[in-house]
């Protein structure tokens, strides 16, 4: 294959897996390093770097700095997760979606969400509780909080008329970001917002995005009993 023909990182990966599939590179040998593929490929670096950041994430590759990058010896498929906006995901089911702000102020979080905020004591963000509906029936509450200094124009932000959830994934790129997923049953509140009984069983996902200076927003999305999640590898 001609270098002409790497000229972009999916080529330079579709290469790579090909020399992986076909044990050129076996499980656990060091390949060359980007410059080294740069020059064969006739290509950036750049180039290179995305296609084995991509083959790393995708578990096929061990990245370590400093120490290079070597075929995984016992691969890991990783599971792809992305930011639903919510309002697609219920249209996507055929229902009609409408959403509400319960709350929204200017607060000092709690410990637990100043830790996860890794704001400084006293500091006040932005505090919304919204619930959103799927044909006229409670779907999901969420409890978000938002670092302004990080979203700029976000407190001018029609946030009743756009979820801040939509609202932010339109308008703020992010770095990174982790998810956790629990089970509960309703309590008091539970039960009220999502009109179920208290004891039934719900699904939680505690959600936090950041860029290279500061973490964004960090949300609790507690669905209403039925809840199923898919996702895909």
């Amino acid at each position: 294959m001609s270098g002409r023909e790497f000229n972009s990182w999916q080529t330079v990966q579709t290469e790579v897996l090909r020399r992986i599939n076909a044990r050129e590179w076996k499980p656990g040998d060091f390949i060359p390093n980007e410059a080294e593929l740069a020059v064969e490929f006739g290509c950036a670096r750049a180039t290179v770097n995305r296609a084995l950041r991509s083959l790393a994430e995708s578990g096929l590759l061990d990245r370590r700095r400093k120490a290079g990058t070597r075929v995984a010896v016992n691969p890991v498929r990783k599971a792809t997760l992305s930011i639903p906006v919510i309002r697609h995901e219920i249209e996507g089911k055929g229902q009609s979606y409408r959403h509400t702000v319960l709350t929204q102020e200017r607060a000092v979080p709690p410990a637990e969400i100043r830790a996860r905020m890794r704001t400084e004591p006293g500091v006040q963000l932005m505090h919304l509780v919204t619930l959103h509906m799927a044909d006229g029936k409670p779907y999901v509450f969420g409890n978000r909080w938002i670092n302004p200094k990080a979203v700029p124009g976000v407190e001018t932000a029609d946030l009743s008329s756009q979820s801040a959830n939509e609202w932010l994934v339109a308008n703020v790129p992010f770095e990174g970001g982790d998810f956790s997923f629990s089970a509960m049953t309703a309590g008091t509140q539970e039960a009220e917002i999502l009109a179920c009984r208290q004891g039934d069983a719900l699904v939680v996902i505690d959600r936090s995005t950041w860029n290279t200076t500061h973490v964004i927003t960090s949300v609790r999305l507690t669905f209403a009993p039925g809840y199923r999640m898919h996702t895909e590898i």
